[in-house]
């Protein structure tokens, strides 16, 4: 399951975007300023940024040249600023795609899926994002091993995947159902 981090001021927008992309099944958080945005994808697996310029804290722009240095995640600005000057720089700052506000739900959720499907068959993620490590347990997911203190275990595939999901959302409590439905 890809997530989708939302980030804008304006609650409404974001409720909104929750609506359409919750029928796509990802899974989704929600930030309120550029800060937070940052802190929530320092702290979680997040596949794309759905993201407003303008918001008071940090705006857009600055939180995209932050990301930009520690992750290539794909960035889709959203903006009620529809020149080309602003698109330009946005595009040249590191975003993927710019759409302009308001907005098609229908196209926002195609871009969604194209970004994915981009970042995510070229193998967007990086070698060292594909590697979790939590207290003494590894898991390296190119390798498909998962190592205690330093010693392999073996595990068969079903909890090969509980543990992934677990290690990929630290602190995200799921369901029995949840974690079948999503291993």
């Amino acid at each position: 399951m890809s997530a989708v981090l939302i980030v804008d001021d304006d609650r409404d927008i974001c409720s909104a975007l929750r609506i359409y992309l919750s029928s796509e099944n990802y899974e989704l958080y929600e930030a309120h300023t550029g800060r937070e945005a940052i802190g929530i994808l320092r702290e979680n697996r997040i596949d794309l940024i759905l993201m407003d310029i303008m918001m008071p804290e940090m705006d857009g722009i600055t939180a995209l040249s932050r990301i930009r240095e520690e992750s290539n995640v794909p960035v889709i600005l959203l903006s009620a600023k529809s020149e080309d000057a602003d698109k330009i720089l946005g595009l040249n700052i590191g975003a993927d795609d710019y759409v302009t506000k308001p907005f098609n739900p229908a196209e926002v959720i195609a871009r969604v899926r194209s970004q994915l499907r981009r970042y995510q068959s070229l193998g967007g993620q990086t070698a060292a994002e594909k590697v979790l490590s939590y207290g003494g347990i590894t898991l390296n997911d190119p390798e498909k091993r998962v190592t205690v203190d330093g010693e392999e275990v073996t595990l068969t595939p079903m909890e090969y995947g509980i543990l992934k999901l677990l290690m990929e959302n630290p602190g995200r409590v799921y369901s029995t159902k949840e974690i079948y439905r999503l291993v």
